[in-house]
């Protein structure tokens, strides 16, 4: 298939959280739908919310997705810059799924040429291999002090020569403003490729929305091609902020889990299936909330370890912990936060911040030593029978699979590691012990994301962290299901004729 074949369609925002990575994976879906071979695309991407490709890649989390919702695997062509910040000014810059350097904004501003150049030859390849390409921006195109050498939205929109479609969330208020300003501050040939405009989430009657609507068309000349109903429950995995309000009426038997919302928290989509299970309230809990009583505390993982260990050291987590523990509750520690249940965490060069050792949590006998290369690859592997009183062997066939991936910078080496949490392989053949188990068994720590995911051992997990009686959740089937629920919205609420080919 040849470039010039290819239909690139880009979705751009008012503001962050829009609406964009959702209406391109339902875009994606729709296309999936009618037989298309379509791929998503995101230039740009900043979010600390990552998944890894099958060649051990890292894109951004919502390319993952939104590849699940065209019925393809993701590559790191989907995703071709993704920027993970560990500071307010400075990020680890990816390129085509791997890590080149860390740069503070400025630096990074003096490179976008070179990183527009990874852009544009992964455009090009995905352009030989799809019918379509539905592009997610980033942030706002009206950010002015953003707009020199921009390759996130309308600077790759220019390059490319595509039309763009301005989303903008109702639910927030303002609506009509969003999108009349940030159509103003685009340049003229920029608005001149807007083909029109979405309003995402709204509730109630239409008809009382049109007056607007016209007047919208009217003032800006744009139309407006669909109006998105708010969709109630509908779980699309968030690109990056935390769902810290969404709570879910739950019945029956509860497990009550809280996690930190460390500064640096990454992979928060570790949690989406214990915030959808009928069985588990979940709370994230803010740096300056209330620590409540609890079943199961998760340290997730994070950008900065040692930066977020300094955080638990100097806030009540630690005595909150420790209480926890002592009153019988259990403790799970995921990538950086598995770190931090060891001995020690050393930086001898300055991966993550200034070198030097951090004291660790000390609830489990490893040391942790961090590497500038970082561990990508999917895994699976099966979860040690001890973790629920059983022998601890991995051949006495009362083993648990789990699915996963690994992104971490660290190597961990102690007596703790002598009773892993699960043994794991890859794809190229390779086999190893993941994580710890503590004598007790009070205290699991593991590498693997995602290790909820999987229906057997998300259940095994909540019968070790105290429930008896647990209700297995499919999170793949619930997935589908809402992915071809907001394909339904937009088939019946958008206006598809910019999806026509035009050869």
């Amino acid at each position: 298939m040849s470039e010039n074949s290819t239909l690139t369609l880009m979705v751009q925002g008012c503001t962050s959280d829009a609406g964009k990575s959702v209406l391109v994976a339902g875009l994606c879906r729709v296309l999936m739908r009618r037989g298309c071979n379509v791929a998503p695309f995101k230039p740009q991407n900043m979010a600390l919310n990552s998944a890894v490709t099958a060649s051990g890649g890292e894109i951004g989390r919502a390319q993952a997705v939104q590849a699940l919702a065209a019925g393809i695997e993701p590559s790191t062509d989907m995703n071709p810059v993704l920027l993970k910040p560990n500071s307010d000014t400075g990020a680890q810059v990816i390129i085509h799924g791997k890590a080149i350097s860390e740069m503070e904004a400025a630096a990074f501003h003096d490179y976008k040429a070179t990183a527009m150049n990874a852009v544009l030859s992964s455009h090009q390849r995905l352009a030989t291999e799809y019918q379509y390409i539905i592009v997610e921006g980033a942030g706002s195109p009206a950010e002015i002090n953003l707009r020199e050498g921009d390759i996130a939205n309308m600077g790759f929109a220019e390059a490319v020569d595509c039309p763009v479609v301005i989303v903008a969330d109702i639910d927030k208020g303002g609506v009509f403003a969003h999108l009349v300003g940030t159509l103003e501050l685009l340049s003229a040939s920029e608005q001149a490729r807007v083909s029109g405009f979405v309003i995402n989430k709204f509730r109630g009657d239409i008809a009382l929305l049109q007056p607007g609507l016209d007047w919208l068309k009217a003032r800006t000349g744009k139309p407006v091609l669909g109006v998105l109903p708010y969709l109630h429950g509908l779980h699309i995995a968030a690109e990056d902020a935390v769902e810290i309000d969404q709570a879910l009426a739950k019945d029956g038997p509860i497990l009550k889990v809280i996690v930190p919302v460390l500064p640096r928290i990454s992979n928060h989509t570790d949690f989406d299936v214990l915030r959808l299970h009928p069985q588990v309230d979940l709370v994230f809990v803010g740096p300056d909330d209330e620590i409540p009583a609890a079943d199961l505390i998760v340290l997730p993982g994070s950008k900065s370890v040692r930066s977020d260990l300094q955080f638990l050291h100097t806030s009540l987590w630690v005595t909150a912990i420790k209480k926890h523990l002592r009153y019988g509750g259990k403790l799970l520690g995921i990538c950086g936060g598995f770190q931090m249940l060891g001995e020690s965490i050393a930086d001898p060069s300055g991966i993550e911040g200034p070198a030097g050792v951090a004291v660790g949590l000390g609830f489990l006998a490893f040391d942790t030593e961090l590497a500038s290369n970082k561990q990508l690859r999917q895994v699976s592997g099966e979860i040690n029978s001890l973790l629920n009183g059983q022998s601890g062997s991995f051949d006495n066939g009362t083993d648990v699979a789990l699915k996963g991936y690994e992104i971490h910078a660290g190597n961990s080496k102690g007596e703790a590691l002598r009773r892993p949490f699960a043994i794991l392989n890859d794809a190229v053949g390779g086999i190893w012990a993941d994580g710890a188990i503590s004598e007790d068994r009070s205290i699991v720590g593991t590498y693997v994301h995602g290790v909820f995911d999987e229906p057997q051992a998300c259940e095994n997990l909540l019968k070790w962290a105290g429930l008896t009686s647990v209700t297995r959740l499919d999170y793949a089937a619930r997935c589908e299901r809402d992915i071809n629920r907001l394909a339904d919205a937009i088939e019946q609420s958008l206006d598809l004729t910019l999806l026509e080919r035009v050869d």
